[in-house]
């Protein structure tokens, strides 16, 4: 219960107590719960929709979701996202040493330069396009792609936390990237092949026949796609931080629902 409590603290903008004092090693096992509150998350997009779709126009319930979705993380995804692309404006040198240092300072200030905000809109402009036109598919496409829309950015947050290091040894991100273990792995991995398989058994009849192939191909491209960004802000920044595991979280939830697109028009 205390991982619960601690995941919900640090993933969302609900008010946790926790009484008990909390250690490094504790707040990095944290991750194991990544994938529940997720879930919860996922949960309440597709119970709002469900809900906001006898009041309002399709197109604005879906907006209403993007606004519910980045309200319920804080916007400290997107903050990362802006951060970070702020950061690799940074020009080039000849003294690599220097432009990540350059560029990490730059992640630290507080305001967002041109590129940040260009990148939050083109963000929230393609997650808006996407599940508009995801809404058009079947209803078991739409709904289990709202519940997973959250949790699948979840998993690679961990995956990033385990494969990638630390570009600075302070901040909450340093906790994570040096704390997540094998362990932590195969249980958020385990979870959300549970998770996966739950919805298309619940769902019976209403799920397509490929649709574990599409889980099997899905999971693997984003591990895939996890790794080469993790490469990158190496080479950019030396490792990784809070605000580009927050930016990797944005990416993989563009990169699912694009990947639901295209399997759809290529399962027809």
């Amino acid at each position: 219960m205390k991982k619960l409590l601690l995941a919900i603290q640090f993933l969302t903008i609900i008010p946790v107590r926790i009484k008990d004092e909390v250690s490094e090693k504790e707040i990095a096992k944290s991750t194991t719960a990544f994938m529940f509150v997720g879930l919860f998350q996922g949960i309440a997009l597709a119970g709002m929709n469900y809900g906001l779709e006898f009041v309002f126009h399709s197109d604005l319930v879906i907006g209403l979701l993007i606004l519910i979705l980045v309200l319920s993380n804080g916007g400290f995804h997107l903050d990362g996202l802006s951060d970070t692309f702020d950061a690799l404006a940074v020009k080039s040198s000849d003294n690599k040493d220097s432009d990540r240092q350059k560029r990490l300072d730059v992640m630290k200030d507080a305001s967002a330069g041109p590129v940040g905000v260009t990148a939050l809109i083109f963000a929230l402009g393609l997650k808006y396009l996407t599940l508009k036109n995801i809404s058009h598919l079947s209803y078991f496409t739409y709904y289990s792609s709202l519940i997973m829309l959250p949790v699948l950015p979840k998993w690679t947050m961990v995956m990033s936390m385990f494969h990638g290091k630390a570009a600075r040894q302070d901040g909450l991100g340093r906790i994570f990237l040096n704390g997540v273990r094998l362990r932590d792995i195969v249980i958020s991995t385990l979870i959300l092949i549970m998770l996966f398989s739950t919805m298309v058994l619940i769902s019976n009849r209403l799920a397509p026949d490929s649709q574990y192939l599409f889980c099997a191909v899905l999971l693997s491209a984003i591990y895939i796609f996890c790794r080469l960004c993790i490469n990158f802000f190496d080479k950019k920044f030396g490792g990784l931080t809070g605000d580009i595991l927050g930016a990797i979280s944005e990416f993989t939830e563009i990169l699912f629902l694009l990947m639901v697109i295209i399997w759809s028009r290529l399962s027809i």
